[in-house]
Order: C-alpha cells, then structure tokens, then sequence
C-alpha cells in the first residue's frame, strides 16, 4: 500500500468520529485532502466548518461545505488534521504546508483534536522534521539569531508567505526532548507569532494508517 493509499485510509476512518450537523475544525494538507474526498463521498451533511487556510476553506466550499469564522463558530467539538511528525505522547511538529497559527488557534478552541497520520509521521523523538516557526517580517533576522542560540539552524522558506501576511522559518537540527518548554520558549521570541511544535495542546486521538490497516491511539 503506497503513501497515498495510507493517507486515504486515515482520512476515512476519521470519518467514524463526524456526526451530521457538527460544525467541524478541518486542518491543511495532503492528509486532510483525502479526508475532506472522503466527506464529500461520504453523505455526511455539516452544519458548517472552521478551516485553517485559504487552500482548506477553497476545497470545503468545492464540496458544498459552509465555511464559517471562528468568531462566529465558537469552541469546535471536533478538530480533523494531520501532522508532519508526531511521538507516542500525541505531541507534534505542524506547519509544513504554512498553516500553522490557524491550525494551533482552532486547536486550542476545540474539545477534541484527531491527528491522521500515516505511519511514516510516527517518531520516537520529534525533530527530525524541521520545525516551522511563523514570523512578523521584519523579526525574522533577530529570530533566526534567537533560534541558532537554542542550537538550530534556521532556514528562510523561500518565497512563502503564509495566510497571514508573515514568514516562516524552518529550523532544522533542533534536539526537541522537552518540546512543552520549547514551545514556550520559542513562543515568547519578540517577533515569534507561532512555532509548530503541538505539545502544550497536543491530539486526544491519533488515527495512525499502517499496511495491515488503521490503528487508533
């Protein structure tokens, strides 16, 4: 069973946890993609979604789902995305596809999190996917500075820029064994708007696509 494949299968067996009616928090990426096919092959009517990026909320609205503003929306019962890393303690790197403030903020407002992943995301020590780091533009020189002093080496994400208006900063070769406090301390760079590591806030379930199929954990 190819990546693809796996991917799809995550995305399916999510499907189980949305109910009719639901408004729902839906993330960004390859992953989510298969996810939000498998909704539109699915029946299920949503009352409306909450995305986290502009490339979401285009594909949501291509299958007839109502987008809505948080604002608007209120806390989610029920948030759907992917993750580039994630270790056995649900904790996570986020943000390769750039949308990583959104995806952290719609977290944080929903009482449940379901990360699908297929296995090659599974990681015993989370770092070896650089870790995004979304900046105000013109921090981004005296962040990278911050960054390489917490022993990384940051590299600017040639001509990105995020939904947002902002930079990111990938940082690669960061030794993340205490990532709660990395987040933190990253977070409270002047300049920093996010950093995507997910372990504050981490998945509740992770939906995990393997070649004998889905396991749950």
């Amino acid at each position: 069973m190819d990546q693809n494949q796996l991917k799809r299968l995550a995305g399916e067996a999510a499907l189980t946890h949305v109910r009719d009616g639901m408004v729902l928090g839906v993330g960004t990426g390859s992953t989510v993609n298969c996810f939000i096919d498998a909704l539109a092959e699915s029946g299920l009517q949503l009352e409306a979604a909450v995305s986290s990026s502009e490339a979401t909320t285009e594909r949501l609205k291509s299958i007839g789902v109502t987008v809505s503003d948080l604002n608007n929306a209120g806390t989610l019962e029920l948030y759907v995305d992917g993750a580039d890393e994630v270790d056995a303690h649900k904790r996570m790197i986020k943000g390769g596809g750039g949308a990583l403030t959104r995806e952290k903020i719609i977290a944080a407002a929903s009482r449940r999190f379901i990360c699908i992943v297929d296995h090659t995301k599974v990681v015993d020590v989370l770092g070896r996917f650089p870790l995004p780091v979304e900046v105000i533009p013109m921090a981004r020189s005296y962040v990278a500075r911050q960054l390489v002093s917490l022993g990384g080496q940051p590299e600017l994400r040639e001509g990105f820029e995020t939904d947002n208006g902002n930079l990111i900063l990938d940082v690669h070769n960061l030794s993340i064994t205490d990532p709660v406090a990395l987040e933190q301390e990253i977070n409270a760079l002047a300049g920093v708007v996010t950093v995507g590591l997910f372990a504050r806030r981490g998945a509740d379930l992770v939906i995990e696509a393997q070649g004998s199929g889905v396991r749950d954990w």
